[in-house]
């Protein structure tokens, strides 16, 4: 099996949205072509991930978070990972994640500021595996509680559990 984590390019996009496709999740084309336009204009950094050429997985660096604790401190986060499900427990994530904060590692030594990550996380059990992943790669909650669409949920209030529900999480880097 040979890996190669390399970032996005165009003729990445119709392999990437296909192997969504196939699993049935709405990832389209026009995301990736997104994606690809922000990495172009310094908004955000694509990893993609290939095992023996074949797409296996991506993450996604945000340099100004969309969630306004991490925008005020300047703490980048890493939004939309996601390795398929036949390519998991292979450590194509962990070596995607280690890419990923070696970058924001590299980003902040150079502008001198502090090095640290952050992501957000699901809050149901099909992010059960994201949820443990993250906390043992030493990443803790901002002590902020949960959040809906990236604002904060309110004692009290009601909400839906779904994709917007998310714990955002930060890391001191190297």
């Amino acid at each position: 099996m040979t890996l190669t984590i390399r970032t996005l390019q165009t003729q990445d996009i119709a392999p990437i949205a296909q192997a969504f496709a196939r699993l049935g999740w709405n990832k389209p084309a026009i995301q990736y072509e997104r994606y690809l336009a922000e990495q172009n204009n310094g908004q955000r950094d694509v990893l993609v991930a290939f095992v023996d050429f074949i797409f296996a997985g991506y993450v996604t660096i945000v340099w100004m978070s969309d969630y306004a604790p991490f925008r005020a401190a300047g703490i980048p986060e890493i939004v939309d990972f996601n390795v398929l499900p036949h390519y998991r427990r292979r450590h194509i994530g962990t070596q995607l994640m280690d890419e990923a904060e070696a970058r924001i590692a590299q980003r902040a030594q150079a502008n001198q500021h502090p090095s640290v990550a952050g992501i957000g996380v699901g809050m149901y059990a099909d992010y059960g595996a994201a949820q443990r992943m993250y906390v043992l790669r030493g990443y803790v909650p901002d002590a902020r509680g949960l959040a809906y669409d990236i604002r904060p949920v309110q004692y009290g209030e009601q909400i839906t559990v779904d994709d917007s529900l998310a714990l955002y999480f930060t890391k001191q880097l190297g």
